[in-house]
């Protein structure tokens, strides 16, 4: 993991119980802030220079509050705000993938800027941003983890946007320009075949365990950057969606749900229906057809019922019996779901349907077009 190193002095922050935060010092301190349920007791000298906001809290004190102030709404709690005082005292602070943000949010609260003070924690933090975290993959993955699932303030949402962009960029970058996986960092190998380096090729979805790791809402950006920029191939959006719903879905490999969060688990299988490429081939018919069962049985709605049925019936060929054992949602009378699997196959035998009215749109008679679904593929439906 990448780092950066800020400040040299030996940290002096003492804890005296549970809540109670102070700088060991032979200068007594005077000011009091109190952020969440910890009390900090500082000195104004060192803060006053560095952020504006706590010189406008100081200034603006009445004798009701006297030296002591209240932060109630600074982002990430009483950890990020030590990080922000601990500069301000020149004490030793290292940032990383797990704390740059919470630091960077808490920096912008604090109004740490170049105009109250040159080389300031906001602008040592966006060099060590844009030099080094939105450049590694593990770290862009790691920044993401620690990034809430809601997004409230625009400041986070800035640069977990641009953490964004940046995975889905190397997600898309050229693997065969590339001679080692970003995953698990395999350089060049020797080639066993001869006596020349050789390089273990990457392949194309070498990151899609990795983006695994994220929550859904998270994921879902990600993965609307990848389809818009329009370079990996449907083949390739298919396997991340379906190796996305194997791990977060419990249950999901045997058409089922383990969970009675079902407003969460209502949320990645809409994505995943939502993100499905409409390309014939992208997933399997087995895949889709556990996204039905999964659909139904979290109560996704129609519209996503609707879209699974129309996709399965273009693969409908590829199905077996097991397949096609839907069970009806709870609280129905019927142990299996007879008219979702009549749709179905409706949709399958539109195919020959849609392909004589695209004949009559391109106006050329002369071209006897066969209808797309052959004699063997009906009898493997029909059995």
């Amino acid at each position: 993991m990448k780092f950066m190193k800020l400040r040299s002095k030996p940290d002096t922050f003492r804890s005296d119980g549970k809540n109670v935060r102070f700088v060991a010092s032979e200068l007594a301190t005077d000011i009091i802030i109190i952020v969440g349920d910890v009390m900090f007791y500082l000195h104004k000298f060192p803060l006053l220079s560095r952020s504006v906001s706590l010189l406008k809290l100081i200034a603006d004190g009445n004798e009701e509050t006297g030296d002591e102030i209240q932060i109630s709404d600074i982002p990430r709690g009483p950890a990020s705000f030590e990080i922000c005082v601990k500069f301000c005292y020149g004490i030793a602070i290292t940032l990383n993938a797990y704390n740059v943000i919470a630091a960077r949010c808490a920096a912008e609260y604090l109004g740490m800027h170049e105009t109250i003070e040159k080389g300031n924690l906001i602008y040592k933090i966006d060099v060590f941003l844009n030099s080094t975290i939105f450049h590694s993959w593990k770290d862009s993955i790691i920044v993401l983890q620690t990034a809430k699932s809601v997004l409230p303030l625009p400041e986070e949402s800035m640069l977990v946007g641009l953490c964004i962009d940046a995975i889905a960029a190397k997600a898309c970058f050229d693997v065969s320009k590339v001679d080692w996986s970003y995953t698990y960092n395999q350089r060049r190998l020797p080639d066993e075949s001869s006596n020349s380096i050789g390089s273990r090729p990457v392949s194309k979805d070498w990151w899609v365990e990795d983006l695994c790791k994220l929550e859904i809402d998270l994921y879902k950006c990600i993965m609307m950057k990848i389809k818009t920029k329009g370079i990996l191939s449907h083949e390739v959006i298919g396997e991340a969606l379906k190796a996305y719903s194997y791990i977060r879905l419990p249950g999901f490999s045997k058409g089922v749900i383990y969970s009675r969060d079902v407003v969460k688990y209502r949320s990645t299988v809409d994505t995943i229906i939502l993100l499905l490429p409409a390309e014939r081939g992208s997933v399997s018919c087995s895949f889709l057809l556990k996204l039905l069962k999964a659909a139904i049985i979290i109560d996704s709605g129609e519209m996503a019922t609707e879209l699974l049925v129309h996709q399965i019936g273009r693969h409908l060929k590829e199905a077996s019996v097991n397949d096609l054992l839907i069970r009806t949602a709870e609280g129905e009378d019927e142990m299996y779901d007879v008219d979702v699997v009549q749709k179905i196959v409706q949709e399958f035998l539109m195919q020959d349907q849609n392909s004589e009215f695209e004949l009559e749109e391109n106006e050329i008679p002369e071209i006897k077009r066969p209808g797309i679904l052959t004699d063997p593929s009906k009898m493997m439906v029909a059995k």
